[in-house]
């Protein structure tokens, strides 16, 4: 079976993030660790999180993914930009810990005429001064769709920054299917050949968790507009190839698709199950 799950908003906590999982059949779920935009994050309430741990052991939850918030920028030109990156993201880690073994994405940031090279160097650095050897949760770069400044949007990206990382075993990749497709991949006409060169670059064992989104530009577009599942350029039956992918098997799936509702979702985790059969 698929593990599916949605983006869900964290502003009533873990418990209720767990419970609105349930209502929709999902195994897994994504949410901001604060403010997309930044900001302060909400306290963490140790009840919240040892009564939402109880629902996810019994309910056999896959991991669950957090997302860092879209203003993180750790090579940005300006400093305090940086500042921001390297604060949010100490944070967030060491309140991820609270619910172990899990994982924590991040737009890798956009070099605003840096340069490739010079965004790779500052998104390692950042990330050698962050990570732990004893913390439980692994960071993972997200594939971006390569519009402006975007590092990431190629695989050869994520692995330079992977490459300079001290800790390698912290780190991981999250796979979004319209950013890809954006980005100039044919996960339509040759998903297989994607998922080949992705592994000859980066490696499949650092894949761990993928964005499932339609997309409503054509392939390398570098727009980064996601669409409904089946509604955009991409189309279902080439989604429900690629997420079907043996390789893929077992890694939490997120729908990022634009609904208006958790039934919305609901209706999609429904679909993309019953037509993986």
């Amino acid at each position: 079976m698929l593990n599916l799950g949605c983006h869900l908003t964290s502003s009533k906590g873990y418990e209720y993030m767990g419970r609105q999982a349930l209502q929709i059949n999902a195994d897994t779920f994504q949410f901001f660790t604060r403010n997309p935009r930044g900001g302060k994050a909400k306290e963490i309430d140790h009840e919240d999180v040892k009564r939402f741990l109880e629902i996810a052991e019994a309910n056999n939850f896959v991991k669950i993914v957090a997302h860092a918030p879209y203003t993180l920028n750790p090579c940005s030109a300006e400093q305090k930009t940086r500042d921001f990156a390297y604060m949010a993201m100490k944070d967030d880690l060491e309140r991820m810990e609270f619910t172990p073994g899990n994982y924590y994405n991040f737009h890798p940031g956009s070099h605003v005429g840096q340069g490739i090279e010079k965004g790779i160097e500052m998104i390692s650095d950042l990330l050698n001064r962050i990570l732990k050897p004893e913390q439980t949760t692994m960071v993972l770069l997200e594939t971006m769709a390569g519009k402006g400044s975007e590092v990431g949007s190629r695989f050869e990206e994520l692995s330079a920054i992977i490459d300079k990382v001290e800790l390698k075993d912290k780190m991981g990749v999250c796979l979004d299917t319209c950013h890809v497709s954006d980005a100039g991949y044919d996960i339509i006409g040759d998903p297989e050949g994607v998922l080949d060169e992705f592994d000859r670059i980066i490696g499949l064992n650092r894949l761990k968790a993928i964005h499932v989104n339609d997309s409503l530009n054509p392939m390398g577009a570098h727009k980064d507009r996601h669409a409904c599942i089946g509604e955009g350029q991409i189309g279902l039956e080439a989604i429900l190839t690629f997420i079907n992918n043996p390789r893929l098997k077992g890694l939490p799936m997120i729908l990022e698709t634009p609904q208006p509702d958790l039934e919305g979702y609901g209706n999609e985790i429904k679909m993309l199950r019953e037509m993986s059969k």
